[in-house]
């Protein structure tokens, strides 16, 4: 009988770390833990967890396990990992530089018919306040009855709405009487002001309520309007909810929600937020997102690193397959991977001196591949970024051109975000010109519409010093949508 693969059950490689293969335990029992999953296979699956832990982090008894195995194989990995670097090396200087990595990671399998999308634990959380009585609450719940009709058999679907309270409409349920539900979804009416907290607490405890590690657990919220004094509350379920895989997407219509709020609880999971200008795009962006949770590959990357001395991460933006700006601290969670497409990061480092270096080490970590329909259901490697330093003194090469492209599309957003820092320093004269600056460089694209909104938006802040709200958030999503749909020309 061949003895168990203990570094396989808890996903970690032969050269782990004391500390790796304990934060892949305790990750494993959190999920896994026989008071908290009822999914055939989880038990026995936390036994083996249990015992791997157990010879692994005892060094002697590591010892004699390691004298036992066979020569390593090479291990076939879920993903596949590119690393593109801005530079092929760094100058040797005292003076801070910059270098830029994109990581590209696809799902590695030649045959994706042998991996199945995961079945989906889906929540449906709508803001039914008075805010959006009549044609916004109209296209919502026609789309959520369109979204309930393309549910498969395997899926979980609930609803919530919420106002100054939440009712659960429709509660976790696999099948069931779809006329029924079309009628409940239906007879909604608006009412009441937005307390988010009420429907996102309410929509976390349908997800709990039929949670299965097996499944692509999320969230989806739709709002038009802000919440008050529950911020944090919410802010702390999001946390709450990524500990437990749970994702957290929001739509947000028209211009009165509070976007840098529901931007961080999205990131907090993985999730993504969306900007709808128009009711007539509610239905369309709605079920793109739906549509995105049918082809999940992996349903969370991360990546555990700690600070190296010297070097900084300064700025990390998912350029696909949702944009984000991710928050740099560890965990670094990426969010999902598709079956179409790979997951794309691109990530800033400030090296405040080379100076008597031969090579300069630029991050360390592990990363952590979260695949629900594999037999493995976590699986890591090591991720290590390095840059040699060169004493050659003549002007370097060119950056690879999709770093050029990345960078290029990365530059119109971060102006409008510098801005809007401006903005809330009180510094108006900056922000205004940065606008401008913002505008020439669109019009130089051919984006006329987005140049011409900037322009107007400049103008709004010289005379009244602050922000329209639709004109900032057309701003901010109109620049992120030129990252993803790659328009435009480099102008580095």
């Amino acid at each position: 009988m061949n003895s168990p693969n203990y570094y396989s059950i808890l996903g970690v490689p032969r050269d782990a770390k004391k500390e790796e293969i304990r934060k892949a335990y305790f990750s494993a029992a959190r999920r896994l833990h026989p008071d908290k999953n009822i999914s055939p296979g989880d038990t026995e699956f936390f036994i083996g967890a249990k015992e791997a832990y157990e010879v692994l982090s005892d060094q002697k008894k590591r010892a004699i396990y390691d004298a036992s195995l066979p020569p390593e194989k090479v291990i076939n990995l879920p993903v596949s990992e590119k690393i593109t670097f801005s530079r092929e090396n760094l100058a040797d200087m005292q003076e801070p530089q910059l270098v830029y990595a994109l990581l590209e990671y696809s799902p590695n399998t030649e045959n994706l018919d042998d991996f199945p999308s995961p079945p989906l634990n889906l929540c449906l959380a709508i803001d039914r306040s008075t805010s959006m009585k009549g044609l916004n609450l109209d296209i919502v719940k026609t789309t959520a009855i369109q979204l309930l009709r393309r549910l498969r058999s395997q899926d979980i679907f609930s609803l919530v709405v919420f106002s100054d309270r939440a009712e659960v409409v429709i509660p976790s349920t696999r099948g069931g009487d779809l006329s029924k539900f079309e009628a409940r979804i239906q007879m909604l009416q608006a009412s009441g002001g937005t307390e988010i907290y009420n429907g996102l607490l309410a929509a976390y405890s349908e997800i709990k309520r039929t949670y299965n590690p097996a499944y692509i657990n999320h969230i989806i919220m739709l709002t038009d309007g802000r919440t008050y004094g529950d911020e944090n509350n919410c802010l702390e379920l999001s946390d709450e909810a990524m500990k437990q895989r749970i994702g957290i997407s929001g739509l947000g219509i028209g211009p009165d929600w509070n976007d840098a709020f529901i931007d961080e609880l999205a990131r907090r999971t993985g999730g993504s937020s969306i900007y709808i200008s128009n009711p007539q795009d509610i239905q369309r962006l709605l079920m793109e997102k739906f549509d995105n949770l049918w082809q999940v590959y992996a349903e969370n990357v991360t990546i555990e690193f700690k600070e190296i001395e010297k070097v900084k991460l300064r700025y990390a933006f998912r350029l696909q397959p949702e944009l984000g700006l991710l928050a740099v601290e560890s965990p670094l969670n990426l969010g999902p991977l598709l079956r179409t497409g790979s997951l794309s990061i691109l990530m800033e480092f400030l090296v405040s001196s080379t100076e008597n270096a031969n090579v300069i080490e630029l991050f360390e970590g592990q990363v952590i591949v979260s695949t629900a329909s594999h037999s493995r259901p976590v699986s890591s490697f090591s991720i290590r970024l390095r840059r040699p330093v060169s004493m050659n003194t003549s002007p370097p090469a060119p950056p690879p051109l999709e770093i050029i492209q990345a960078l290029s599309r990365l530059t119109l957003y971060r102006l409008q975000e510098q801005a809007r820092l401006e903005v809330a320093a009180g510094a108006y004269d900056q922000a205004s010109q940065h606008l401008q600056r913002l505008a020439t460089s669109l019009l130089q694209q051919g984006n006329r519409d987005l140049a011409r909104t900037v322009l107007l938006e400049a103008e709004t802040i010289k005379e009244k010093q602050k922000y329209s709200l639709e004109g900032d958030k057309r701003i901010k999503y109109g620049t992120r949508a030129l990252l993803l749909s790659g328009s435009g020309e480099p102008q580095i």
